[in-house]
């Protein structure tokens, strides 16, 4: 008999889970649920706004047969394409070299490495960590996928797998670049985006079946379970109170915000959002053992995400959450609020007080962020049409251009990652980048709704969640101006292309 059979605690939380479940749905709130489950569907599916929301759109419907995309698709596999070229004319070398097939052999696991990228940068301490190594980790990952696509004719780049708005949102992030105040100022934002995408890219290329997505996830959870343990422990011997991050005259008695290996709390707090959900469904497809780890790191990361105390991300992590629940079965989700309602009186004291100040105007980072609103407000009349430029260095050189804020400081960003990308890259990227986000759920769902495998569908459904949950910190916060959040959620963006990827090639197996 296993360890994980003998297992008092384990067997005691199976069998609580499974009577919650089975009670709930035998309930009469359960039936009331259901019943109204199926009146609403009926409903939804018969309105004009599901109808335009649920078609395919005529761009994203003509992107794969059309010229540009086989033309952005082929120029962006040319390096591949010469690969396949020269292995063809040295296939007698490659093949009878050790060398040779071992490159082949790494190239053919980028899923591996990416994970292990994604490990290392979640584990680097702050002090240790060049956002250089972002791009360097993902072009050397680059280049062993291209080399490794020499021996295997199926291999490449699949820019057209991404729909039509990711090639235009990094054209028009090029055009940004191009038109910025300051190029030089710019190149470096430029370097963080070309990581992004390329993250994105090879996530997607490099996945051909769930077993490699799980254990490329896997590792990026491992690497933000270790972060998240030293979090705990730093909660635990306590860390210093930084004046501009709390307003202690409306958070008395809260302790100093814990931050991991990610030098401010927010920080810490919005790479938990992304990759906590990610976790949980790992929890659900994990066999016991795997199971095990998994529940350990799910309790170490809701300890760690609560010591951030970081508002916007607790309201973040909740709705990723109920987006998991509305999505695998939406029953669930009254039954969560309800127990979250509950368990409010049991919080500690100062996460309590915390959670009471969401809505205080007198709290000074509240105010603040109002005053970066008002202040940007100046920069968007001049440049709302072409924007400044890439990057933070640029937006803070034109920000000193106009009126102080109150306390006679300049903003260095927006405090919103939209108002930010359509400050930095104009209206036009701005509309680039919400299409993309929005064709990026769209298609997930879709997605989910036609997944067999339910692996994939509990994966897919905790990628969107946690992709909602910190679209919605981007309201209150630019997530974007720690690079390495910047990489994690484009990670998080690639997990879901992947996960929507495999379910296509799971209908196009069943059709043929």
């Amino acid at each position: 008999m296993s360890i994980t059979e003998s297992s008092l605690f384990l067997r005691f939380f199976l069998a609580f889970w499974l009577g919650i479940r089975r009670g709930w749905g035998e309930s009469l709130p359960g039936r009331m649920c259901g019943g109204l489950e199926r009146w609403f569907t009926r409903q939804l599916r018969g309105s004009v706004i599901f109808r335009f929301v649920w078609r395919e759109g005529t761009v994203p419907k003509a992107w794969p047969n059309s010229l540009s995309c086989r033309l952005f698709t082929a120029i962006i596999n040319i390096p591949c394409t010469i690969c396949k070229w020269l292995y063809q004319l040295g296939r007698p070398v490659w093949d009878s070299s050790l060398f040779c097939r071992f490159l082949s052999a790494v190239g053919g696991a980028g899923f591996f490495f990416l994970g292990l990228f994604m490990l290392v940068m979640l584990m680097a301490p702050h002090e240790m960590w060049n956002n250089t190594y972002g791009l360097l980790g993902t072009v050397a990952v680059a280049g062993l996928f291209i080399i490794g696509s020499a021996s295997r004719s199926r291999d490449r780049l699949e820019l057209d797998t991404l729909g039509p708005y990711m090639t235009l949102y990094m054209g028009l992030i090029c055009v940004a670049l191009m038109g910025s105040i300051s190029t030089h100022l710019s190149m470096r934002f430029f370097a963080f985006h070309l990581t992004g995408f390329l993250l994105v890219l090879l996530v997607v290329s490099s996945v051909r079946k769930y077993e490699q997505l799980q254990l490329m996830v896997a590792l990026a959870v491992l690497g933000i379970s270790v972060a998240a343990l030293y979090g705990c422990y730093q909660g635990y011997v306590g860390v210093d109170v930084v004046a501009s991050q709390q307003d202690m005259t409306v958070n008395e008695g809260m302790p100093g915000r814990v931050y991991s290996f990610f030098d401010n709390p927010n920080n810490f707090a919005e790479q938990l959002v992304m990759l906590l959900p990610l976790d949980f469904a790992l929890f659900l497809n994990s066999r016991w053992r795997g199971k095990i780890l998994s529940l350990l790191s799910l309790c170490v990361g809701v300890a760690a995400i609560g010591f951030t105390y970081g508002r916007s991300c607790w309201i973040g992590l909740t709705l990723a959450v109920v987006v998991f629940l509305a999505l695998m079965d939406w029953r669930w989700v009254p039954l969560f609020i309800l127990a979250g309602l509950v368990a409010i009186p049991f919080l500690p004291e100062t996460i309590y007080n915390r959670i009471l100040t969401i809505t205080n105007t007198q709290d000074s980072s509240t105010r603040y962020r109002f005053e970066i609103y008002s202040t940007t407000e100046n920069l968007m009349r001049d440049h709302w049409v072409k924007g400044v430029g890439l990057g933070t260095d640029v937006m803070k050189q034109v920000f000193q251009t106009y009126p102080t804020n109150f306390d006679g400081t300049y903003p260095v960003h927006t405090h919103n990652n939209y108002l930010q990308m359509w400050a930095e890259t104009g209206i036009w990227g701005g509309i680039s980048f919400l299409a993309l986000l929005l064709y990026q759920l769209k298609s997930g769902v879709k997605a989910f709704r036609a997944a067999a495998d339910k692996r994939v569908k509990r994966l897919l459904a905790a990628g969107l969640g946690a992709f909602c949950g910190i679209l919605l910190v981007s309201v209150a916060e630019y997530t974007w101006f720690y690079p390495r959040n910047m990489f994690t959620y484009w990670f998080l963006f690639g997990v879901i292309a992947a996960c929507v990827k495999l379910v296509q090639l799971d209908t196009k197996k069943k059709e043929a």
